[in-house]
């Protein structure tokens, strides 16, 4: 008997189905944007060496980083989407490093040139950034966008508490967090933010009420949900080699996610149920798999015991 997500109804609200039913059934893909930023937590305004799980060869300096122009980063992301996959229209997506890390004319020159390229294929511009590298201009620029793109505003949470946010050398504390939710209660942006599990040192209960600080912010419309893995040329990575510590195997990881989606506010979208580098990067843990197996995998163990978003949500 098929089951339901044999008939790709998935035990939470996905970002897949979302964007079939938004668009008609078109095929939408992010095309992935380097707009050349670094991080304040990376060049001295705040810090150096970055968070603690980030690979440290994303910490070049911006003179010594060889980027495409936008125009070519734009159309050649648009010609693999199409010719691999068959996309029909396109999110621009500035994804690496803090994409708001600038003053906001220069935001501007490199946002209107990304969405310039195939405008009448282009429905939307995604952003990712940090709490602490926006403001009441910045976010006004990116809602300048919004009547005409549907605007995603990224952010890394990372972790609701400041001491793990200390540890990690997130250069950004949660009040700074709850404070720009504050400055878009009322925006037209669509919000998304990041989250990571299995810092070692917190509890299975202290991960679980993620989910309500999540919950408390109608402006939250998508979540990224990810495990906390080891990479290559990070400072965590050097500390696991030298003396391992306890992460999530790939059963335990499933496990958890039971009991944290049904606490989820059941209208808000997950973009993605787990993160995992390249396998030349990745240490630990390796779970043996390929991401759409890790998917599948986690999928089917959600179904099994009966999951659905938001079935302990309370408002």
């Amino acid at each position: 008997m098929a089951t339901q997500l044999d008939n790709g109804i998935k035990p939470y609200n996905h970002y897949g189905a979302y964007l079939k039913e938004k668009y008609n059934g078109q095929r939408v893909f992010k095309v992935i944007v380097d707009g050349n930023f670094t991080c304040p937590n990376r060049d001295g305004s705040k810090g150096y060496g970055g968070c603690t799980y980030c690979n440290v060869d994303s910490f070049t300096p911006d003179t010594a980083r060889k980027v495409p122009s936008i125009r070519e980063q734009v159309e050649n992301g648009i010609a693999r989407a199409r010719n691999s996959y068959g996309a029909e229209k396109f999110i621009i997506y500035f994804q690496p490093n803090t994409n708001t890390y600038a003053p906001a004319h220069m935001l501007k020159m490199l946002y209107d040139e990304a969405l310039s390229i195939d405008p009448e294929n282009t429905l939307g511009l995604s952003v990712g950034t940090r709490p602490d590298c926006l403001d009441f201009e910045k976010i006004a620029l990116l809602e300048s966008y919004s009547d005409r793109y549907d605007v995603d505003l990224e952010m890394g949470m990372e972790s609701i508490y400041n001491e793990t946010l200390n540890k990690i050398n997130r250069g950004c504390s949660h009040e700074e967090f709850t404070n720009i939710m504050g400055l878009l209660q009322n925006s037209p942006l669509e919000i998304c933010v990041h989250t990571i599990f299995g810092f070692p040192w917190e509890t299975e209960e202290m991960m679980l009420r993620y989910a309500a600080e999540i919950n408390k912010h109608p402006q939250i419309k998508f979540v990224k949900l990810h495990h906390l893995h080891i990479v290559e040329g990070s400072i965590m990575g050097a500390k696991y080699k030298k003396e391992p510590f306890k992460l999530f195997s790939i059963e335990e990881y499933t496990i958890f996610l039971s009991k944290f989606i049904p606490l989820l506010r059941p209208d808000i979208v997950v973009q993605r149920i787990f993160g995992i580098a390249d396998k030349e990067l990745l240490i630990a843990p390796n779970w043996g798999f390929p991401k759409s197996k890790i998917q599948t995998y986690i999928d089917k163990g959600l179904e099994a015991r009966g999951v659905v978003q938001g079935s302990l949500f309370s408002p």
